[in-house]
């Protein structure tokens, strides 16, 4: 049987490439070199929703997540900052200085870091540590402000940083909520690009977004208006936030509640916003938002943010009211990866009461790590401290119980490994049993909870058994997020 022939270079002066370049006539069009990541922003795509349940309607989604910050806001980051160049109102080298719950701030990061300006951020505290991390490590300097205030507390993450910029000799301060730079983007650029792509499948017939700073609402709106008056516009809104009542009653609450999304929802009507065409608004629960992001990476293999899965949530639920059958665009507005500590963090999750957990009436309903389901991180006398510090490190965890034959026979906490190795440092070589404590603390199943507050009076962990089985451990937090779950 003749074998197959391929050809081979000639080995004739110079050795031919193993890869041939192809002739410039022959390249695949649509694939340039870049010479900027922010050249990389926008012209994000668009895919249709496969397992979703979208009635009788066609769901698409536009994957804002792919910007090369993670997000919808590296489109106003790049152009407020470029229109102001433009109007000479920043100099080479100036300080730029903006509030924000994180996703602008990437933005306004990746272009301040392109472009050589120093970028001061003011970020609510209750930003995921992946997003202050993000804006830390692309040379942004960030000021942590309280996020249980509001608007005209002088805590407040906006007003907080126009004081700074004001404080600041020769700052801008960027104001994305009344910069009119941030709804032009969208009108003139976001909002052409959706209606363009989705001539592909024969048009759309509603879009779905948040409203944060209002810039993308308002920039499609005006954009809608002119280009295509019959698509409807569609608020997903965080429970807690005024404006699905204002939407959708007419009425502006001067009180809002709050809520762990990120991004989206205000206590207050932006001065750039423009709510006019948008005739209905879905107020969506923290849980349903998660839980609509997990489903999203689930079903269709897409990482969004809490903010999408409000997004998402609320698409889903207007698709599902149609009697006709309509196609609705809907933005995955960031990227998961910012969330990977929350949201996609079952133990977070738990905790926050999000994902439903077997109830039992006793101590168990406690426990957020299971040792029979292998969620508790353990150590074995043998191991090494240093083994058992890497742990703790790791799992973010401060006491280990130590396992032996399925059965516990001691604790280590991170004091006990201090006392051990703080006089030498060798002894991290030590194993784990000369350090444990032995006296343990065990408490029956079937204890009463207020039996847990004498454990914690003494300064320890309960070790909950039942009988000689060991089930798992109750910290302090645990015994909280309880408590606060049942008032939720």
């Amino acid at each position: 049987m003749r074998a197959a022939s391929f050809p081979v270079a000639r080995r004739e002066g110079r050795r031919a490439p193993l890869v041939q370049s192809r002739p410039p006539d022959q390249r695949r069009p649509g694939m340039p070199v870049h010479q900027s990541v922010l050249e990389l922003v926008g012209k994000t795509p668009i895919i249709k929703a496969r397992r979703l349940d979208t009635g009788l309607c066609e769901l698409y989604l536009k994957l804002e997540c792919m910007n090369p910050g993670g997000s919808i806001k590296d489109r106003i980051g790049v152009t407020m900052i470029e229109a102001a160049e433009k109007a000479g109102k920043i100099q080479p080298g100036a300080t730029l200085v903006e509030g924000t719950a994180g996703n602008t701030g990437i933005g306004l990061a990746l272009a301040a870091q392109q472009k050589g300006y120093r970028l001061v951020l003011v970020v609510p505290d209750k930003m995921s540590r992946e997003k202050i991390f993000n804006l830390k490590a692309m040379g942004a300097e960030v000021i942590l402000t309280r996020s249980d205030v509001a608007k005209g507390h002088p805590d407040y993450y906006q007003d907080l940083a126009a004081r700074v910029a004001a404080e600041t000799p020769g700052a801008y301060f960027i104001n994305q909520f009344g910069n009119p730079d941030n709804p032009l983007t969208h009108e003139t650029v976001t909002g052409p690009e959706i209606w363009e792509q989705m001539q592909d499948v024969g048009g759309m017939d509603a879009i779905v977004f948040g409203c944060g700073s209002s810039g993308t609402m308002t920039g499609l709106s005006r954009f809608f208006a002119k280009a295509a008056p019959h698509v409807e516009l569609v608020l997903a809104d965080p429970v807690g936030s005024i404006l699905t009542k204002y939407i959708n009653e007419g009425i502006l609450d001067t009180k809002s509640g709050s809520w762990l999304v990120e991004g989206i929802g205000e206590d207050f009507l932006p001065d750039i916003s423009d709510f006019t065409r948008v005739k209905k608004a879905y107020a969506v629960a923290d849980k349903d938002s998660m839980l609509a992001g997990r489903e999203l990476l689930a079903k269709e293999g897409v990482l969004g943010g809490s903010s999408s899965g409000t997004l998402l949530a609320a698409a889903l639920r207007y698709c599902r009211e149609q009697t006709t059958p309509k196609k609705v665009v809907v933005f995955v507005c960031d990227t998961g990866n910012k969330y990977l500590s929350k949201m996609y963090n079952d133990y977070w999750m738990l905790d926050q009461g999000f994902l439903d957990r077997p109830q039992h009436g006793d101590l168990r309903d406690l426990i957020l790590r299971p040792y029979a389901a292998r969620d508790t991180i353990v150590v074995s006398p043998n191991d090494l401290l240093t083994v058992a510090y890497q742990r703790m490190k790791l799992y973010d965890v401060s006491q280990l119980p130590v396992i032996e034959n399925e059965r516990i026979v001691g604790i280590l906490d991170e004091s006990d490994v201090l006392m051990h190795v703080h006089a030498d440092e060798a002894r991290f070589r030590d194993p784990v049993s000369t350090a444990m404590v032995t006296k343990l603390e065990l408490v029956d199943m079937r204890s009463p909870i207020n039996s847990l507050m004498g454990v914690f009076e003494r300064g320890h962990v309960a070790i909950v058994m039942d009988g000689p089985k060991f089930l798992g451990l109750i910290t302090r937090i645990d015994f909280l997020n309880y408590l606060r779950r049942r008032v939720q």
